[in-house]
Order: C-alpha cells, then structure tokens, then sequence
C-alpha cells in the first residue's frame, strides 16, 4: 500500500466524520463549486468550528482556520480549499530538520498504555526496511513484562537487542547499548524508556539522567525524542505532550491508534499549539502499521472525497 493509501484507512473515521459536517457547511449539491456556500452567515462559521473542534483540531488551531475562511468568503473563494491549504500549513510550519549522529540515539517516551514499547518495535522495523542496522536498548528495567514484550518486537523485525537485570539502572542500560552499538556498526539506538506518568517527577528525573548519559556519549545525543500519544484521548494528549517537551525536550510525536478514533484532527493540535511535528502514525496493530507522516498526505486523505 501507498503512504497515501495507508494514512487514509487510518484517517478513515475522521475523514467520514468531518466530510459529512463540511458538506453540511459548505454545502454538496449537484452542479454546486465544492467549497462555494449558497449563504455565508455568522451560522456558516459557527458550523464549521463546531465540525473541526469535533474533530478534535483544537480551539486555537480551529480560530485561526475559521478566520481564514472567513477572510476568503470576502474575496469570493473556495471555502473549503482554505480549509485544506490552512490545516497543511499549520502541519509544515511545525516540522523541523532531523539530527544526525554515530551512532544516532533516539528515545521513545510517553506514558503507560499509549503503545509506546510496540512502538519501538515498528520503529525498529522501519529502520531496518530502510536498509539500517537499528539496535533496540530494553531501558524499562523496572517492569519485567516490558522488557519481554520488546524483545518479542526485536525478534520479529530481525535487529539487535540490549538488556539489563531487572531493576538496573536504566541510565546505564542505555551506556551499555550506545557502546554495544558503536562496537557492531548498528544505528540507530532505539531507546524505549519506562511508562510514565507525567506527574511523576522522580520519573520524569530519570528521564533527565537518561539523557544526560546519552549525550555524554554521543555529541548531540538524544538526537530524537519521540513522545508516543494515543490518538484516542485527544485534547488529553496536548496535557501530556507539554509535560515531556518540557522535561525531556521532545523533537517529535508519534500518533498511534489513529484508525481507532474519529479526532485525527488532533495531529492539527499538536502542531499548532506545540510546534511539535508528526514524525509516525500508527494504523493498526501488525508490525508493518507504523508509517512516517506527511502533512500533505495527511490532508489529502482527510479531504480525500473533495480533493
């Protein structure tokens, strides 16, 4: 499947749903100019933030769309293309350049039940079908049901796996899959780090040191922070993702269960509110069903029956 065709089966509910209200909106009559309302009213606006707030786009982000519709119903033009061109502006202003390093270091973080270790595993995947040597460090040593879990998603997408006894330090965990993988050519270090809640401050101090030990070994390490959110809380993820940028400096988001929700609109959140790029998307739960995102991909999919 194509990268278009994947994130569109995961927008699939999203885009049902909010289709079905803009089409409410802006209307989808026979022999009517997509995106051109019959009567533009205090009522068309007020439809169409209810229809991009349902689909969880967030209040800040939705303000700004509607008042750019707003401004091009003064000017005669396509509503809905506006709709469009402002959602893949808010995403590419957020995305920001990768960093390198030898070997690269890139830690997965997020609270518990996000998907965060499977994560890892489709991570790995990736890196490996891209013609990489990634090597996956167990650095959740205090939950033991973690570490097997992710040796099981080493396993299956063929690359390297470091682990400690249970209760290690989880700082040195990480020395010790840096210097394993100097030793066999492997990069990148996929780090996945224990569930955490982001009230927790002793964890969240863990976190620090994790990082304090990375970059002591390898110049610009972490080189990524990748903060896995689970679609499906919406507006709660916005919570959790200010906590981590500020205590552990994330780079980047992963959106996982997106074809389980209707409020995809929340990747539009994310970036507006956070400055905070959509590096991956998860659309199921097979280890192929991890994709990289692209803004405009992601609009094309969600207005895809308008496009």
């Amino acid at each position: 499947m194509t990268l278009l065709s994947r994130i569109r089966q995961g927008l699939a509910r999203t885009t049902e749903q909010l289709v079905a209200r803009l089409d409410d909106v802006f209307g989808a009559g026979a022999g009517e100019a997509a995106g051109r309302v019959r009567v533009v009213d205090v009522a068309t606006f007020e439809a169409l933030e209810e229809a991009l707030i349902s689909a969880d786009v967030g209040v800040d982000a939705t303000t700004l769309i509607v008042e750019a519709v707003r401004r091009e119903s003064d000017r005669g033009g396509d509503l809905r293309r506006r709709v469009q061109t402002e959602i893949l502006r808010i995403l590419q202003d957020a995305d920001r350049p990768e960093t390198a390093g030898a070997p690269r270091v890139v830690l997965v973080v997020g609270v518990n039940g996000t998907g965060k270790t499977t994560t890892v595993g489709k991570l790995a995947s990736l890196a490996r079908g891209a013609g990489q040597q990634p090597l996956v460090c167990a650095a959740d040593t205090f939950r033991a049901a973690a570490v097997e879990q992710l040796e099981i998603w080493a396993s299956r997408a063929g690359v390297d796996f470091v682990r400690a006894g249970a209760g290690a330090d989880p700082a040195s965990v990480v020395f010790d899959a840096i210097a394993a993988a100097r030793a066999r050519g492997c990069s990148p270090v996929l780090v996945d780090t224990a569930g955490r809640l982001h009230t927790r401050v002793n964890l969240m101090h863990e976190l620090e040191k994790i990082r304090r030990v990375a970059e002591r070994e390898v110049r610009g390490a972490p080189h990524e922070v990748l903060l896995v959110l689970d679609a499906t809380v919406g507006q709660n993820g916005l919570v959790q993702a200010r906590e981590f940028l500020q205590a552990a400096g994330v780079t980047g988001v992963v959106l996982t269960k997106l074809d389980g929700t209707a409020r995809g609109g929340i990747a539009v959140a994310i970036a507006h509110e956070l400055k905070l790029p959509i590096r991956f998307v998860g659309v199921g739960e097979a280890i192929e069903d991890l994709v990289a995102f692209s803004p405009e991909a992601y609009v094309q999919a969600l207005f895809e029956e308008k496009w």
